[in-house]
Order: C-alpha cells, then sequence, then structure tokens
C-alpha cells in the first residue's frame, strides 16, 4: 500500500464519497469517492465521456450531485452555493478562457481580486490606482510568469499565455486548493513544457486537483491518478501503480499510451 493509500478520511483537504448525478439515461458520475490531501496534485483521467468535468462542476457547486456527499477543510459542502466554496478556497479554471480581451492582463486579474474580496471598484475613481487590487494581482501574475506581461492586452497574449492567466485569476483569491480542468489544452510542445514547471512549483503550496488528456504531463506532475470510465473509479493510485494496472491498459492507457506517453 503507497503513501496516498494510507492517507485516511481525517487527513484529506477535499474528500469525496459517493458522488452520483445522471442527465436522463447517462450516469455521469457513478458513486464516485476521492480524496486530496493537503499539498497534493491527484490528476483524474479518463476517456471523452468519463464524467471529469462534471465532477469538477460538482465540487464547484455549479452542478447539484443526485447523491453523495463533499467535504472540504472538514466541512461538508455538498449544498453550499458556489461563491461560498470560493470563499473557503477553492479556485477553478475552465478548459475554455474567459477572459477580457480588450483589458490588460493586469486588469484581468485585478477583476479575480475584486471579486474574492468582495468590494467594488468604486466606479467614480480610477481602479487601475487601486493598490489593494493591484499589488495581488501583480503578485499572481509573477507566480505564473506573466510578469513582464502584466500590462499587455489580454488579446495579445499566446494562447499559452492566456491558460497562464487564467491560473493567475483563480490564483487571486489565495486558494488552498486549486481546480484545474484541462489547463494544457490546445498548447505546443514548448508551452506544455512551461505549463508543466508552473504546476509543478505551484503544487509546493496548494492542493490541486488536475483533470488532464496529456498523459505526459500527468505522469511527469501526479502524486496519485483516479481513472474514470463512465463516471466509474477503476483504479486510484500511485502513477506506476496506474500506468501498470491491467484494466486501466484495457480500459484507457493501452490504447494511448503509444501516442500520448
Amino acid at each position: 500500500m503507497d503513501y496516498w493509500q494510507r492517507c485516511n478520511v481525517a487527513d484529506a483537504l477535499l474528500q469525496v464519497e459517493a458522488l452520483s448525478k445522471r442527465f436522463g439515461g447517462i450516469v455521469a458520475s457513478d458513486a464516485l469517492s476521492l480524496s486530496v490531501a493537503p499539498g497534493e496534485l491527484h490528476a483524474v483521467i479518463g476517456p471523452n465521456g468519463a464524467g471529469k468535468t462534471t465532477l469538477i462542476s460538482q465540487l464547484t457547486g455549479q452542478l447539484a450531485p443526485d447523491f453523495g456527499k463533499i467535504t472540504f477543510a472538514g466541512l461538508d459542502i455538498t449544498a453550499l452555493p458556489t461563491h461560498r466554496r470560493s470563499a473557503l478556497g477553492l479556485a477553478r479554471s475552465f478548459q475554455i478562457t474567459s477572459l477580457f480581451l480588450d483589458m490588460s492582463a493586469l486588469d484581468n486579474v485585478s477583476l479575480a481580486v475584486q471579486a474574492h474580496a468582495g468590494h467594488s471598484f468604486r466606479f467614480w475613481r480610477d481602479a487601475r490606482n487601486e493598490s489593494e487590487l493591484r499589488e495581488p494581482a501583480r503578485a499572481a501574475l509573477v507566480r505564473v510568469g506573466l510578469g513582464e506581461r502584466a500590462s499587455a492586452p489580454a488579446a495579445e497574449l499566446s494562447h499559452g499565455e492566456h491558460r497562464q492567466l487564467e491560473i493567475a485569476m483563480a490564483l487571486a483569491g489565495r486558494p488552498r486548493m486549486l481546480l484545474l480542468d484541462e489547463p494544457m489544452a490546445g498548447l505546443g510542445p514548448e508551452e506544455s513544457a512551461r505549463m508543466v514547471e508552473m504546476l509543478r512549483a505551484l503544487k509546493s503550496e496548494h492542493a490541486i486537483l488536475l483533470v488532464e488528456h496529456d498523459m505526459e504531463a500527468v505522469f511527469a506532475l501526479a502524486d496519485r491518478i483516479t481513472v474514470l470510465v463512465y463516471g466509474r473509479v477503476i483504479a486510484s493510485g500511485a502513477p506506476e501503480t496506474i500506468r501498470n494496472h491491467a484494466e486501466v491498459r484495457r480500459a484507457y492507457l493501452g490504447e494511448q499510451e503509444a501516442a500520448d506517453v
């Protein structure tokens, strides 16, 4: 039994128990259980339609589960709205970025800081002079490698920089845990390598639940991997355990390894 398997419920920052969600006849989450420990990067993988994004949407409160329980930092958050979960320290990035392209990178992150802080931009003053917004926004941009691009309009940033900017916005609320949905989507080899290094640095300070199709990145980063097929957990364990798991290879990795690993 590896270290992560020995972790009990009391050690977990996030605990998901028997989470179930149906859309008509489609089972998106099938009595799904997993946990994420403080300081752990836990990757969730599986074929398209496995229920990965549905899982994250339930964790953030954008979807209500039909059954099951979600505990974060010792609190039952199953019925809490999204903004309450965010205030507790859960932050999400999305598969498709949603940025204000005509605003600078710094302005985008400042808006995220403002949203988490819960106060207005004081519309009758120049928001760009609000140091309580700008300073944490600059710090978040530095952490994701965009410190020198703070004044650049988001429209001028590359696709990879958009992904970095979105993570900076997730960091704006000083979260305890990041929920990252396909941060490597659409990235080229060099951009993917930069993203991996950035996430490696971030995981020293934040627990991370990572949904990702890039198997090279998953195996480079993950402390533990959970594999979903049709909303059901078929395996969960250390990367080498998953790589050599017969059912996982049949269901997913076996047909993907040559292309992805």
